[in-house]
C-alpha cells in the first residue's frame, strides 16, 4: 500500500481511563483549547469509531479529529492516519476509547484489538490516565499500580484526578499516586459547570449544540488551564520516540476518475462522517457539494451522486419532513439510478417514515425508535454489486443506533453476517444505485469503494 513518507517525530500522548465515564472527552478537549490558546498547533484523535467527541475536539483544536480504528481500518494504516491528521502541528493528543484495556474481545492474556492500548502500541505514545477519583481515596495507589504493571510494555506515565472534593481528598490521591510512582500532572475538582447535554447514543453533537458547544469548550478550556500542568503534558507528549513512517495521503488509495458533482449531506441531522471521506471522495475526482436536509431545498446543480452519512435524523425529524421539496428531489435522483450511498441516519432518511413522520420514501420501509441501543463491530460481507462493493467483498464496519427498520432487509440486502448468536442475518437494501445499511464503515479503510462509488457517478 503505498504512503508518502515523512520524517517528522510528531510528539503525541494518549489520553485514557480505567473506564468509561472517567471525563477522558473533558480533559482532551479542555487540553486541546487551554493548549490552543497558549500559541501551540495541537492535532486531535479519537480511538474507535466515535463520531461525536471529535466534533468537540475539533471545536478545541481548530482541526479535524482522527479516528483511529485498527477494526475499521486495519493495524497497519492507523499510525499513517495519525501522522496526516498530525502533520503540521506541534503535538497531538489522543482521546481512548472505554478502559485502557477495553476492545473486541479475544484470548486472555492478549492486549483487545482495537483497544486504547492496541493504539498506543501502534503509536508507540505514552499514556496520560484519567481517574474519576469519586469515593476513593488510598484506594487509587492499588488501581495505577495494577494499569502500570499489568502490561508494562503500555506506557502509563502520568496521571489527572478528575472530580476531587477537597484540597485533603486531592493530598489523600497525591499520596496514593506516588505511592503508586505515578506524577500527577493535574487536579480537576468536582464541577457541575462541565456539563454536555447526553441522550440515547451519548453526548448531544457539537453541531447541533451550535454556540452553546464552543461555551462549553471555552469551560473545558478554563478549568484545564487552572487545574493541569500543561508544560508537563508538553513534556509527556514530547518524550514519545520518533515515529518515523508513511503518512496516508488519499491520492495514494484512488485513481481519479472524471469530475461528477457528488453531494454529500450534512448539517445538525447528519454529523456522522468521517474526514477522510470528503478527502477520498476530492482524490478520486469528486466536486463534493454539502448538503444541509434542514434547510436546502434543492440539490445542488449537477448533482451525480449523493451520501448521506449518520447522525440523528430522529431529533430532526419533524424539521426533515416538512422539507418535502428536497425528498422529491431525492426520490427522483433515485429514481434516475443516481448513486446513492446512505449509512445509518441516511437509510432512515431515505425510508417511507420515521415515528409516523413522512421522509423520502425512496426504501419501501418505515423505522421508529426502539427501546434498545444496538452497538457493536460486523464482519461483513457484500451481499451483492452495488455503487460501492462486489458481491463477495469483506468488510468490517460498526453498528450504533437506536431505531429499528421493518423490514430490516430488501429484496436485495446490503450485507450478510453472524449475528450475536450465531445466526445468519441480512441487512440493508441495494435497489438500483441505492446502497444503504444502518453498518458504518471507515472509507479509509475501503478506498477502492470510494473510487467506485465516483466512477458510477461520473
Amino acid at each position: 500500500m503505498p504512503f508518502t513518507a515523512h520524517p517528522i517525530g510528531y510528539p503525541r500522548l494518549i489520553v485514557a481511563a480505567p473506564a468509561s465515564g472517567q471525563g477522558k472527552t473533558t480533559v482532551v478537549t479542555g487540553l486541546l483549547g487551554a493548549l490552543r490558546r497558549r500559541g501551540t498547533a495541537v492535532a486531535p484523535g479519537k480511538v474507535g469509531p466515535d463520531y461525536i467527541d471529535p466534533g468537540y475536539h475539533r471545536l478545541a483544536a481548530g482541526r479535524p479529529a482522527r479516528n483511529l480504528d485498527p477494526v475499521l481500518v486495519g493495524e497497519e494504516r492507523v499510525a499513517a492516519l495519525f501522522r496526516h491528521g498530525a502533520t503540521g502541528a506541534d503535538l497531538a493528543i489522543v482521546e481512548g476509547v472505554m478502559g485502557l484495556f477495553d476492545g473486541r474481545i479475544g484470548p486472555g492474556g492478549e492486549i483487545a484489538f482495537g483497544s486504547t492500548a492496541h493504539v498506543a502500541q501502534l503509536l508507540h505514545a505514552p499514556v496520560l490516565l484519567v481517574v474519576d477519583a469519586t469515593g476513593q481515596s488510598h484506594s487509587l495507589a492499588a488501581l495505577l499500580h495494577g494499569f502500570r504493571s499489568y502490561r508494562p510494555e503500555i506506557r502509563v506515565s502520568g496521571v489527572i484526578l478528575n472530580r476531587v472534593g477537597s484540597q485533603r481528598h486531592e493530598q489523600v490521591l497525591r499520596d496514593a499516586a506516588e505511592h503508586a510512582g505515578l506524577p500527577v500532572l493535574g487536579v480537576i475538582p468536582r464541577t457541575d459547570d462541565l456539563a454536555v447535554p447526553s441522550r440515547h447514543l451519548g453526548l448531544v453533537t457539537a453541531a447541533e449544540h451550535g454556540d452553546e458547544a464552543t461555551r462549553a469548550v471555552d469551560r473545558m478550556a478554563d478549568i484545564v488551564a487552572r487545574s493541569v500542568d500543561l508544560d508537563a503534558v508538553v513534556r509527556l507528549a514530547g518524550s514519545a520516540p520518533e515515529l518515523p513512517g508513511p503518512v496516508w495521503d488519499p491520492r495514494d488509495e484512488v485513481e481519479p476518475q472524471a469530475n461528477p458533482v457528488v453531494a454529500v449531506a450534512g448539517g445538525r441531522a447528519f454529523t456522522f462522517a468521517y474526514a477522510e471521506h470528503v478527502e477520498l471522495l476530492e482524490a478520486a475526482g469528486a466536486e463534493v457539494a454539502v448538503l444541509d436536509p434542514l434547510r436546502d431545498e434543492r440539490l445542488p446543480e449537477r448533482t451525480a451522486g449523493l451520501v448521506l452519512p449518520g447522525g440523528f435524523p430522529e431529533q430532526h425529524v419533524a424539521e426533515l419532513s416538512a422539507n418535502s421539496a428536497l425528498c422529491k428531489e431525492i426520490t427522483a435522483l433515485a429514481s434516475r439510478g443516481a448513486p446513492i450511498h446512505a449509512e445509518c441516519g441516511g437509510l432512515l432518511y431515505l425510508a417511507e417514515e420515521l415515528d409516523g413522520h413522512p421522509l423520502c420514501g425512496v426504501l419501501k420501509a418505515r423505522a421508529e425508535m426502539a427501546p434498545r441501543l444496538t452497538l457493536g463491530y460486523r464482519d461483513a460481507v457484500s451481499a451483492a454489486d452495488s455503487v460501492l462493493f462486489a458481491a463477495g467483498a469483506r468488510v468490517r464496519g460498526h453498528e450504533f443506533h437506536r431505531t429499528v427498520l421493518a423490514p430490516e432487509q430488501g429484496l436485495q440486502p446490503a450485507w450478510h453476517w453472524r449475528g450475536d448468536g450465531g445466526g445468519h442475518r441480512a441487512e440493508g437494501y441495494v435497489e438500483g444505485g441505492v446502497h444503504a445499511s444502518y453498518l458504518h464503515t471507515h472509507p479509509a479503510g475501503q478506498p477502492g469503494a470510494v473510487e467506485r462509488f465516483v466512477a458510477r457517478c461520473a
